[in-house]
């Protein structure tokens, strides 16, 4: 019996969505002159970065839940297994930039380059993760009803 079935291929788009939104309107947020669409982008990023961190959360656990019923060749378990370790340092990562950020900053504050530098960071791992999931589906029939 599954726990989740079918549910992480859902959960998954949506921390790859809004996470590398919040990415790009916290980057316009730091580079747009002192206006107020600077201080709109910098409350709508951290939103955006807040709710991208959520949705790691879920989506980790249901990719998780899923593998509990798996059985899978030596070459499928070491793809899936890079798969979890990239999907659990981006799910860190935003985490953490999530409460950075979210935590006694005021929301219409410029970014920080450090923040902004970690976000790129997280970006790609999102990205890295999202493209070994891809490969698992693709590439080894992981999760796809026979």
């Amino acid at each position: 019996m599954r726990l989740l079935p079918g549910w992480h291929p859902i959960f998954v788009h949506f921390p790859l969505a809004l996470g590398l939104f919040a990415a790009a309107l916290l980057f316009a947020a730091r580079v747009l002159p002192s206006s107020r669409h600077a201080a709109v982008f910098g409350i709508v990023g951290t939103w955006n970065l807040v709710a991208a961190a959520i949705g790691a959360l879920f989506a980790l656990g249901s990719g998780l839940a899923a593998l509990l019923d798996l059985t899978l060749s030596p070459a499928a378990r070491l793809a899936v297994g890079s798969h979890v370790k990239w999907a659990l340092s981006a799910s860190f990562l935003l985490v953490a930039l999530a409460v950075w950020r979210g935590a006694g900053n005021d929301p219409d504050a410029r970014p920080s380059w450090p923040l902004l530098a970690l976000l790129a960071l997280a970006s790609a791992a999102l990205i890295v993760t999202g493209y070994l999931g891809g490969q698992n589906v693709y590439e080894y029939g992981i999760g796809v009803a026979r």
